[in-house]
């Protein structure tokens, strides 16, 4: 028979449902706007990473993404099919290639109004707070990254220790 969670029960890490309803938020979201565009979620984030950044080896859209580098092969060679990337050799090794970012024109014109709706939303949000409370929040959003990279990275090197440790 299952015990019902009290109130003091349900403060356990990760059961805050706020930080759950944002976090779910935002990962629907994202899906929905590669959707639109044709493509998965992975693909998508790393094209995000690829506009960032700027072209890299396609180890290190590996590292930045957590994907395997067997995964990166696959997702830049839809985004490549796509015309959103495309691979260079590498002058410094010639077994890797760069990864460069393609069509950002065509991609910005197509994402433009999704993001612009949602900044005049997220400007409605602010609006309401002041400069000083604007920043504090910056500063936890820039916390809750750092922490998440970090437990990120921890869980990646578990997973590749319990995997060395079942062959």
């Amino acid at each position: 028979m299952s015990k019902r969670l009290s109130k003091k029960d349900s403060a356990l890490p990760g059961e805050n449902s706020l930080d759950r309803e944002l976090s779910d938020a935002v990962v629907f979201f994202h899906t929905a706007v590669a959707a639109q565009l044709g493509m998965s979620l992975a693909d998508w984030k790393c094209l995000g990473l690829l506009q960032r950044h700027g072209s890299m080896t396609a180890g290190r859209l590996a590292e930045l993404s957590g994907f395997t580098t067997g995964a990166i092969t696959g997702i830049v060679d839809r985004l490549e099919g796509s015309g959103y990337a495309r691979r260079r050799p590498n002058p410094a090794d010639r077994r890797s290639v760069i990864v460069c970012p393609g069509n950002l024109v065509r991609l910005k014109k197509r994402i433009r109004p999704v993001f612009l709706s949602l900044h005049r939303g997220m400007q409605g949000v602010t609006r309401g707070y002041t400069a000083a409370q604007r920043r504090i929040i910056q500063t936890w959003l820039a916390g809750t990254a750092q922490v998440l990279r970090e437990e990120t990275s921890r869980l990646k090197a578990a997973s590749a220790k319990k995997i060395r440790h079942e062959r």
